[in-house]
């Protein structure tokens, strides 16, 4: 195991790399502080590990063109799946953070982790396959596995605790599980955090350093990324604003058995129940169409309604962009993100819903606070959440206490024990 400087100078130069902020000897010296003879022996490792490769004749400065460095994205793979209450959505994703190959389905999360777990494994397997005949390559490896659950999750444990719309979910070994199937290290974490992660390192937040992102679905949840880090609190369930109380009437209970939580008012599913009341109290002629069409509402149908020009379903969507809005600008207020992004099924409902999200925060949070803020829907959509599993993934493979137990041996695949080694410093 490489220990000290020399691992620290060795992530150095690989991460210049990987992040494209160096594609040269001399600008990876340049950027780090290194000296040459330390850039060309950590260079040298990288290329006998087969994590970097030499490419074509970069930029001259006077004296002989250096030639420039890549990294070897294609070494190996990343499975990522991100689960939601009623879908799944999986993939196989290169080093680099680049989606090879993806699959969604509806899926019932309800249906408990055994069922909806093997079905995951069976797509990711198909998927692996397809990837490893595309590329020629039987012996592509899995570098690790990355998870997004729609419920809190332990992070250190990689097991959801008490989630409110998974039963049969809590304290279930999904880590472990996979670690065993696939013979490699597994993460898991709340779905919002990997498409805020995902957004980060792939999507609107490319360079920014405080941000949020709030995913709007059947259910609402909000990722924290302050300073360029993820925040996951102390026990891993920062963002769980969906079961923030927004309102004291008593009639409306939440399905987590609370009553006034905001997803009970603006949730994909309290949007749905409401429609259903406007279709069969006669209060929209659209809504009551589609009911005696389909037999049920859904959030996507008072969306389509609403661009139509529903007078209801227009009322329904600004009533729940409004009350998303309203928590929004405390949480504007208190942690001051340049960006908050939207996302989730229901942030798809074109302009009413993000209109009315708007003109709230910038009417009830601190004028400071707004000053620079901009409100955006996400721009990866309904693959944030497997982008950033993937970059959860690939995160903390190479942080230099991980790298430096198996950089050696080229490749982290059958080192499952990996997701056990301390960090010294939180990954940026």
């Amino acid at each position: 195991m490489l220990v000290g400087e020399h691992i620290d100078s060795l992530a150095t130069v690989l991460d210049l790399v990987r992040s494209g902020a160096a594609r040269t000897r001399p600008e990876i010296g340049r950027r780090s502080g290194l000296g040459r003879t330390v850039v060309t022996q950590r260079v040298n490792q990288l290329m006998a590990c087969g994590l970097l490769e030499e490419g074509a004749l970069g930029p001259s400065s006077g004296g002989r063109a250096p030639r420039e460095l890549k990294f070897r994205a294609h070494a190996g793979v990343i499975l990522a799946a991100e689960l939601g209450a009623t879908s799944i959505n999986v993939g196989v994703v290169d080093l680099a953070g680049t989606v090879l190959a993806e699959h969604s389905e509806d899926a019932d999360i309800a249906a408990g982790p055994e069922a909806v777990l093997e079905r995951v494994e069976e797509v990711l397997d198909e998927l692996l396959d397809q990837v490893r005949a595309e590329q020629n390559d039987p012996d592509l490896t899995v570098w690790g596995v990355g998870i997004g659950l729609p419920g809190p999750v332990e992070f250190a444990t990689g097991r959801p605790s008490a989630p409110p719309i998974m039963p049969g979910w809590d304290g279930y070994p999904v880590r472990d599980r996979l670690a065993r199937r696939y013979n490699t290290p597994v993460w898991v974490d709340n779905e919002v955090n990997t498409m805020a992660l995902g957004e980060l390192r792939a999507g609107s937040a490319r360079g920014q350093r405080d941000i949020l992102y709030v995913k709007i679905g059947t259910g609402i949840g909000a990722g924290l990324v302050s300073g360029g880090t993820l925040h996951r609190g102390s026990q891993g369930c920062a963002g769980d604003i969906g079961h923030a109380a927004v309102s004291d009437e008593t009639e409306v209970v939440c399905r987590c058995g609370n009553i006034g939580c905001l997803e009970a008012y603006a949730g994909g599913a309290a949007l749905a129940r409401d429609g259903l009341s406007a279709a069969q109290e006669g209060r929209s002629r659209l809504l009551a169409e589609v009911l005696a069409d389909t037999g049920t509402i859904t959030a996507a149908d008072i969306s389509r309604a609403a661009q139509s020009g529903d007078r209801t379903s227009v009322e329904l969507l600004t009533r729940a962009g409004r009350f998303i809005g309203g928590l929004l600008a405390t949480l504007v207020s208190f942690f001051n993100p340049a960006l908050v992004i939207i996302g989730g099924g229901v942030a798809g409902a074109g302009d009413l819903l993000l209109a009315a999200v708007r003109e709230t925060v910038y009417r009830r949070s601190l004028p400071l606070a707004t000053r620079e803020l901009r409100i955006i829907r996400s721009t990866l959509n309904d693959r944030a959440g497997l982008v950033g599993a993937a970059f959860m993934v690939i995160d903390e493979l190479f942080t230099p206490e991980r790298l430096a137990r198996w950089v050696a041996e080229g490749s982290p695949a059958g080192s499952p024990e990996l997701v056990h080694v301390p960090l010294r410093t939180p990954l940026p």
